[in-house]
């Protein structure tokens, strides 16, 4: 549907829809009219979009959308600012934005709170711009504002080829951290080390406990990243030097979990961690700010970039799904329309 077709009464747009909960074959494309714009949102027509892993756990009837948000899947997008509310930020109609929606990025269109918005960043494609907003809000937040990483720290990433890891991989090394992380294959452990890890420990074959403590000579890590939860959180307070701090971004090895509770009080330790779909649309705004300020120009300059698994056409959602869930990619997933 082309632009000028949005001011026909009825409007529709394309959208992929979860059917029912189930696997990446209960994804549909179906039709529905175009969003219009409340206060303080804007309408984008998206170039592309990014799949995420909220975006399965969604699609498994595990993660529902909060109240308010659209049911449609999508995290994250890169797209044209059609119309809408701009006041209050620099956005301009026409300008190509990338924007972190709370819901509805499967779509051609899709509104969204305009504080949520930046500006493109210069020299990236629309995939690559797409695969920004989900991994690069959550890690900036997490790794470095409730994590609280510095330079000349030392780090420890689960999870290093995912789209957080290698995210987290290549910002914590920009601004000059010491990293470690974890992996399951050769293949993956090779391509963190190329995106700036210090030593990729394979958790098949490692314990990365162990590793970490021998290669700081028994000090540990000042922070640590975590997808897994579980098992892993009595291992990662072993491993966390004084004053550490643990950030769980995600519990894929399971909720409940037994440690030491006596080393954080003698070893000063922190337990934190977060999901960002639920936050307030003034504090993702605020979180786009810093972002914009920081972060922005280490990707302009080069310094840090998304690292791209694939790049799909739009038609191709069911496989992109696929792909993520099958677990042997290095990096983002990103679909385009034509």
């Amino acid at each position: 549907m082309s632009d000028e077709g949005l001011e026909r009464a009825g409007a529709v747009m394309r959208v992929a829809e979860i059917t029912h909960a189930g696997g990446p074959e209960v994804l549909r494309w179906a039709e529905r009219p175009v969003p219009r714009p409340a206060a303080g949102e804007v309408l984008l027509r998206v170039r592309a979009f990014g799949v995420n892993r909220p975006d399965l756990l969604q699609r498994k009837g595990v993660y529902p959308p909060p109240p308010g948000a659209s049911d449609i899947p999508g995290l994250e997008v890169c797209g044209d600012v059609l119309e809408g509310d701009c006041s209050g930020t620099s956005l301009r109609v026409g300008q190509r934005v990338v924007a972190l929606v709370n819901g509805g990025g499967y779509a051609d269109y899709c509104v969204v709170p305009a504080g949520q918005c930046i500006a493109a960043p210069r020299g990236l494609s629309d995939a690559e711009a797409a695969a920004i907003p989900e991994t690069f809000f959550t890690v900036w937040h997490n790794l470095f504002q409730r994590g609280g990483l510095k330079s000349g720290e030392h780090v420890l990433v689960h999870g290093g080829a995912s789209g957080i890891g290698s995210t987290a991989v290549q910002l914590a090394r920009a601004l000059g951290a010491r990293v470690w992380v974890t992996a399951g294959t050769e293949a993956k452990c090779k391509a963190c080390v190329e995106l700036g890890a210090e030593r990729a420990i394979n958790y098949r074959s490692e314990d990365f406990a162990q590793v970490v403590r021998e290669a700081t000579d028994g000090r540990g890590v000042d922070v640590i990243l975590d997808m897994v939860a579980g098992d892993y959180v009595a291992r990662e307070v072993g491993c966390l030097a004084d004053d550490g701090r643990l950030v769980i971004v995600a519990v894929q090895g399971g909720t409940a979990a037994a440690f030491d509770a006596s080393l954080l009080m003698r070893r000063r330790l922190s337990i934190t961690g977060s999901t960002l779909r639920p936050r307030s649309s003034a504090f993702k705004a605020a979180l786009a700010r810093s972002l914009e300020q920081q972060v922005w120009p280490l990707i302009e300059s080069g310094r840090v970039r998304p690292r791209m698994y694939a790049v799909l056409p739009a038609a191709e959602i069911v496989r992109a799904h696929q792909l993520l869930e099958a677990g042997d990619h290095v990096g983002k997933i990103a679909l385009t329309w034509n």
